[in-house]
């Protein structure tokens, strides 16, 4: 299976109410809770690892996870309360505000030997639980699973939680030098590193032992590189845009899902992609992203829905 560690939350979204004025619609949400729904969704087998509530925004977001598949045999429960987030949307990107003192997300910590490493493929870590002390938390758990598993990363930056730039940098840095995956977006990018040139540093983490490294641009697309298959570079897919909240997660559980169905999830596997491969896999994952965005929320594809998509991944699959 394939598990997704971090935070799980309720987003409450704008909408214009019936009688013409702003209201807020609460939606669960959490990056990484929604990865794991995101692979759910596709078919894959994935768990959700972290804290979540016992109170009631933790029981909407149980069930919202269980209505997609979602295994959460590995979340704590606690009575601690729910992370809340309030977006707006301000030049096409979601802006964030959230309340996250003493939560259940918070609270979560780490216990050695509690995964059953042998049967997982993959973990992806990332987001606000990176923010505060329970980035440690997440490393350890990071630091004893990458020997056996591939870690995926995405920071996913939230820089009005971001209290010490310099150290929050030097976190994210951590993350990237154990990962395996490493995605960012655009605006992270530029959050993290302002003017320091993508390919350098790409360059950078695949010698020090990334298989693979992302930067996606919204409707510029994405682009890739491996020590072997060079850079790759995919189309944005043009559609209707509601909302963009959740579509880098969509992305990843896609490219996540997309490894795995190739084949080419474990880290040795995933070292000797080829060029052709990982665009399919690129593709899918850009195809799903756009689909998040034609809906509200951060509400990901089922495999249902994206039939065609999965169709092209699986065209050149190997024997």
């Amino acid at each position: 299976m394939m598990l997704s560690c971090g935070d799980a939350l309720v987003d409450f979204l704008p909408v214009t109410a019936a009688d013409g004025r702003e209201a807020l619609v609460p939606a669960v949400g959490g990056s990484c809770l929604n990865v794991a729904i995101g692979m759910a969704r596709l078919g894959a087998e994935a768990g959700f690892v972290g804290g979540i509530s016992t109170d009631l925004f933790g029981r909407m977001i149980t069930a919202h996870a269980e209505a997609s598949k979602v295994d959460l045999r590995y979340a704590t429960n606690s009575a601690h309360q729910t992370t809340l987030a309030f977006v707006q949307t301000v030049g096409g990107e979601p802006h964030y505000a959230f309340y996250d003192q003493g939560t259940a997300s918070r609270n979560w910590t780490w216990r050695p030997g509690s995964l059953p490493f042998d049967r997982i493929e993959a973990i992806h870590v990332g987001s606000t639980t990176l923010v505060n002390e329970g980035a440690s938390e997440v490393l350890a758990l990071v630091q004893e699973a990458r020997r056996s598993v591939t870690i995926s990363f995405d920071p996913n930056c939230r820089p009005n939680l971001v209290g010490d730039k310099r150290r929050y940098v030097e976190r994210m840095a951590a993350f990237a030098q154990a990962a395996h995956i490493v995605r960012l977006s655009n605006v992270d990018f530029d959050y993290l590193y302002g003017s320091v040139d993508p390919v350098s540093w790409a360059s950078a983490l695949i010698e020090a032992g990334a298989g693979l490294v992302i930067l996606t641009r919204g409707e510029q697309g994405a682009q890739a590189w491996h020590k072997t298959a060079g850079s790759v570079m995919v189309e944005a897919v043009r559609g209707k845009v509601v909302d963009t909240v959740g579509a880098g997660d969509s992305f990843q559980a896609a490219l996540l899902f997309a490894l795995h169905t190739l084949g080419r999830i474990e880290a040795a596997s995933l070292a000797t992609i080829g060029a052709a491969e990982l665009q399919r896999a690129l593709s899918f994952a850009a195809r799903c992203a756009a689909f998040t965005c034609g809906r509200p929320g951060a509400d990901p594809p089922r495999r249902s829905e994206i039939d065609a998509g999965l169709s092209e991944l699986l065209s050149g699959r190997r024997a």
